[in-house]
Formats: C-alpha cells, sequence, structure tokens
C-alpha cells in the first residue's frame, strides 16, 4: 500500500516546485518583477531579463550572493539567493543599441569629453568653459551639490579623478565575481599613486551604484589608500556644441571650487586610461602636459616638461 503521508508530502514537495514566486531587479533606475519557481537558474533569469532590458545575458551582472555567501554563477538556483523578502537584486549591464550608439558617439567625439578642454568651434566661438550658459549651469552645480567627504584632502597632495566603468571596472568582461571584473593590478596602481594624488571617483551613473561598486572593488574599505570622495551624475554639465552635439561633461572646475586651496589646473588629473599616471606623479604642475601627446610621453618621443 501507498503510504498517504508519503503522497501528500510528494504532492507539496511537487506545488512548492512549480509555484511561482517573483523577485525584484532594479536596473538603470527601473523596476522588474520577474517570476521565478524553484527549479529557475541564473542563466533562466538572465534570459528573462534579456527580454525585459534587451542587455544580453553576457553583459549582465547581478549583484548578489547566494544562502552560503558564495556570488552567484549562472547554474545557481534563484531560489538559494541571498535575497530578503521585499529587497531589490540590482543588475548591471548595458544593451548593444547603447553599446553601438557610445562607439559611434565616441569615433565622433572630441577626445577629451571630461573636462571642458574642447576647446573653440571656430575663431568667432567662445571656448566650451567661457560660454555663459555654460557656466551659469557650473555655478549651480557648485552650489546646489553637497560632496560627502569620505576622507579630509591631504596638503601638498594632487588629485586624480577616475571614472569607474570601462576604466576600473570591466563591463565587457563575461566573469561573475568582482575581484574578477576588476582591471589587473588595480590596488596595485591606486596605492602606488597615493602618495601623490588624493584620489577622486566620479562617474555618469547614481551614488547608490557608485557605493555598491566601491563595495563590490573593495576600493571603499581598502587599508593601503583612501578615496577622498565620490562624484555622481548630479556634478555634471550637459554641454551643447554645433560640432559634436549634446553630451555630459565632469568639469573639473567643480572640484576646483569645492576644495579651494587643495585642487586647481596644475594639480588635477582626470583619465580613463590607467597607464601613465606614475609617470607624471613627481611632476609640480601638470597644466603644461600636452592631452593629445600621450602616445609620445609614453613611448618616449616626447620628454616630459620639467617641474
Amino acid at each position: 500500500m501507498t503510504d498517504p503521508s508519503s503522497e501528500s508530502s510528494n504532492s507539496k514537495r511537487q506545488k512548492m516546485q512549480g509555484e511561482e514566486q517573483h523577485i525584484c531587479i532594479k536596473w538603470s533606475g527601473k523596476e522588474f518583477s520577474v517570476p521565478f519557481t524553484q527549479n529557475t537558474t541564473i542563466v533562466d533569469l538572465k534570459s528573462k531579463l534579456q527580454e525585459l532590458t534587451q542587455v544580453l545575458p553576457e553583459r549582465q551582472k547581478l549583484l548578489v550572493k547566494t544562502k552560503e555567501g558564495k556570488q552567484a554563477d549562472d547554474a545557481a538556483l534563484v531560489s538559494n539567493l541571498n535575497v530578503k523578502p521585499g529587497a531589490k537584486v540590482m543588475m548591471m549591464g548595458t544593451p548593444e543599441v547603447a553599446i553601438r550608439a557610445t562607439e559611434e558617439a565616441a569615433q565622433a567625439a572630441p577626445e577629451v569629453q571630461d573636462d571642458f578642454d574642447i576647446g573653440a568651434e571656430d575663431a568667432q566661438t567662445l571656448d566650451v568653459k567661457d560660454q555663459p550658459e555654460v557656466q551659469e549651469k557650473l555655478a549651480r552645480r557648485i552650489k546646489s551639490v553637497d560632496v560627502k567627504i569620505l576622507n579630509p584632502p591631504r596638503p601638498g597632495k594632487k588629485c586624480l579623478v577616475l571614472d569607474i566603468d570601462y576604466t576600473l571596472f570591466d563591463l565587457n568582461s563575461t566573469a561573475e565575481r568582482p575581484e574578477e571584473l576588476a582591471r589587473p593590478y588595480l590596488h596595485e596602481f591606486l596605492v602606488a599613486t597615493y602618495q601623490f594624488y588624493d584620489i577622486i571617483i566620479w562617474s555618469a551613473t547614481s551614488m547608490k551604484w557608485i557605493e555598491v561598486k566601491m563595495q563590490e572593488l573593495g576600493m571603499a574599505t581598502h587599508p593601503d589608500y583612501k578615496l577622498m570622495c565620490y562624484l555622481d551624475c548630479t556634478s555634471m554639465v550637459t554641454v551643447n556644441t554645433e560640432k559634436y552635439g549634446v553630451f555630459n561633461c565632469k568639469p573639473l572646475a567643480f572640484i576646483w571650487e569645492k576644495f579651494p586651496g587643495f585642487y586647481n589646473e596644475h594639480n588635477t588629473v582626470m583619465l580613463d586610461d590607467l597607464r601613465y599616471l606614475t609617470m607624471v606623479g613627481p611632476l609640480e604642475k601638470l597644466s603644461s602636459l600636452e592631452h593629445n601627446r600621450w602616445p609620445e610621453y609614453l613611448s618616449g618621443n616626447r620628454q616630459l616638461p620639467s617641474s
């Protein structure tokens, strides 16, 4: 005879396995309630997220761990994720359409978009930084945005401003764990440059994203270097030029105004490429460096200016 209690137990188990639940995924300011069952894997979840966000599964980064405390890989069950009821799981990733648009814009845009160092479009046009509407926008940002200082500026140090995505954090990688997404020798680089520079993180994303990424990468709590502050998209200024169209800038003047007496045009570097900072660290002033000459500086065909 069949044990009725056994049949009841099996029935409950089958019902649980087929019962649909939902997990909340937050991406790019939007929230998605995605259904799953006891047998749904991360691969299955990413497939559903692709339909909702147009982000390919291999580009999706879900910032979540399993109940055992391990980084969730594609084979992990969604039901075994360490997610509290009502909590949201953050997803990182860029749709292919946006990536292509960014690449096309980068080819057409000026070499440096991180500051107002674009220059005039013609002899009759003011430099971008000198245009009244740009100056007005910058003044509003300086007045309205409060900067949370994590570690105070150190007298006599230069200022190093670093982007995150595609600079410190490789969004193109198919790796799953944060330490694999970090650029090789990231921490060694920051330890070496910290002796010359105060470090500011400036990303075009939200402050919440920056805080999450800094924690995941181990930069927020590293014992051998300190981050001075984080700046997000609210500190940026939108610039409109006839030649290059509309794009967002990270004006270094924002930092100089917020930290007078510490940083200026002579001692500030902003970069998206990590190769050359230790070369210029000993220089007293950086304003004499020519941005479009970096390949020559690196190759040794052009001598660095004397301090």
